[in-house]
């Protein structure tokens, strides 16, 4: 036997072993705070310890009062930035509107994948479904010489009314639904968090200023993104799901 053989040999005896420190918890595992994590994206003890322990910090920081407050606290989680609580902005009862849609299964229409790979797949019957299969050969964007995202959602035009419409990344696609809702779709919810320095501001001061009063979820300025439209829609799914208990 060849000393590298008898190398790999020793390594693989030791692999069982070594297991139990590569797994050791990362954070003190509290029974307390274990047991009372509804967080339906947590499945094991180690992720509903680091889970609450992050809420519970946060909670502290920016405080506990109300409903807003929850959704404050998970953005403030997905991004690490404890001033995202400061531009969160709610209009129309969002939060009620968005617990009923989840609750009745809507179809939760995202700008990207991304998006639609971080919402939780438990805990509702929502299909997500990501507008760019919605013209998955670009031939709507090519006509109108717009963006896939824009013309994702303008693909899915008849099927909006009553859905929850999350955007984290795309302004364009933002700019595109309130043009929709001015020609009269009607969502359940809207959450319109797109990021950057082209019209990502602009998009959603064009959402809250709409003369419709569409329940949305926003932000100020040039930040948002993925982790907090996702953020907030997996709120809703745990809010939902309390509701029911």
């Amino acid at each position: 036997m060849t000393i590298e053989k008898k190398n790999l040999e020793k390594g693989a005896k030791k692999t069982p072993e070594n297991l139990k420190e590569l797994t050791a918890p990362t954070v003190d595992m509290e029974p307390e705070l274990i047991s009372i994590c509804r967080d339906s994206g947590a499945r094991t003890d180690e992720a509903k310890a680091i889970y609450m322990k992050s809420r519970t910090m946060i909670q502290e920081l920016i405080g506990n009062a109300t409903s807003e407050d929850r959704f404050r606290q998970r953005c403030v989680i997905a991004t690490g930035d404890v001033s995202v609580a400061d531009i969160l902005r709610f209009s129309n009862a969002p939060i009620p509107a968005g617990v009923k849609a989840i609750k009745k299964g809507a179809p939760i229409f995202v700008d990207i994948n991304m998006v639609k790979a971080g919402i939780t797949k438990r805990g509702h019957s929502s299909e997500i479904i990501c507008v760019l299969d919605e013209d998955p050969e670009a031939e709507l964007a090519k006509k109108f010489n717009i963006t896939r995202t824009s013309a994702g959602y303008l693909a899915s035009k008849n099927k909006l009314d009553g859905s929850i419409i999350a955007i984290g990344n795309a302004p364009s696609a933002l700019i595109m639904v309130c043009k929709l809702v001015e020609r009269g779709i009607r969502p359940a919810l809207i959450i319109g968090m797109p990021v950057g320095f082209v019209n990502a501001a602009e998009s959603k001061e064009l959402l809250r200023g709409l003369e419709i009063p569409i329940p949305s979820i926003s932000c100020v300025g040039t930040r948002g993104g993925t982790p907090m439209a996702v953020a907030c829609v997996n709120e809703l799914v745990t809010i939902a799901n309390e509701k029911e208990e």
